[in-house]
């Protein structure tokens, strides 16, 4: 896309780990930000506030990505502060691991409606608005190549994903929009290290080619060349960053 400093970009679960990288990297391209969250006001801000200190512009909307009119809202309000969208990076995203016996209905409600449903109509918004030759990145995770016990209602989910990423590429194509998925490994996050033990975290570490975790640099890096016009031939795909995890 050229002249990107005119471009618009809407991240969703921004106001923390990826997605918080993801929102500065890209808002130090000069493309305008906003930044939504769902509960984190606070964090949110400070994020706006950084981007701002480095001469980006952003704002942030609240918006709970399970419900489509809050994600209708999230549209609207964008469109009514920057007149346009031209990216969206569907990052938000929840991941609760636990064994299939302890799983509730609740649990498997929770991360569809946000994980899937979410990506979903966050994807049918963009067909609404965006114009041509535009960018939609939504979020898989490399866990799917494993077969970790634990994870089964998390990796479903992402699999769903990258099915909604492949089937929807020609329909986006039609108005020359690209729509791929970014699959981390595992990546020093709040998300990732929660609930984990210093064992398991260094035998995640062991099992990519270089021995440590990822970073969120290192998935915003691969987010800004997909939204760039050196990606213009790529589309329907999923991108693993993994550092050979999988």
């Amino acid at each position: 896309m050229k002249n990107i400093e005119e471009r618009v970009a809407i991240v969703t679960g921004a106001s923390r780990g990826i997605g918080k990288t993801i929102a500065k990297q890209i808002a130090s391209l000069g493309i305008k930000v906003v930044v939504n969250y769902s509960s984190s006001k606070e964090k949110a801000l400070e994020v706006i506030e950084e981007i701002n200190k480095n001469d980006g512009e952003g704002i942030a909307i609240k918006a709970d990505i399970s419900k489509v009119s809050e994600l209708e809202d999230l549209f609207k309000k964008t469109l009514e502060s920057f007149g346009r969208i031209d990216i969206l990076i569907n990052n938000a995203g929840i991941m609760r691991t636990k064994p299939l016996l302890e799983i509730s209905e609740k649990d498997f409600d929770d991360h569809f409606s946000i994980n899937v449903k979410g990506t979903y109509f966050a994807c049918k918004e963009a067909m609404k608005h965006m114009a041509y030759n535009r960018r939609i990145i939504n979020f898989s995770t490399s866990v799917l190549g494993q077969m970790f016990p634990g994870y089964s209602l998390y990796a479903a989910t992402k699999g769903a994903v990258e099915q909604i990423t492949r089937q929807l590429a020609k329909e986006f194509g039609a108005k020359k929009i690209t729509i791929n998925a970014v699959a981390p490994g595992p990546v020093n996050t709040e998300l990732f290290t929660t609930g984990k033990t210093v064992e398991q975290i260094e035998g995640m570490k062991n099992m990519n080619a270089f021995g440590r975790l990822g970073e969120t640099e290192d998935i915003a890096k691969v987010i800004e060349f997909l939204i760039s016009d050196n990606s213009n031939w790529i589309t329907g795909q999923t991108i693993r960053v993994n550092g050979g995890f999988v």
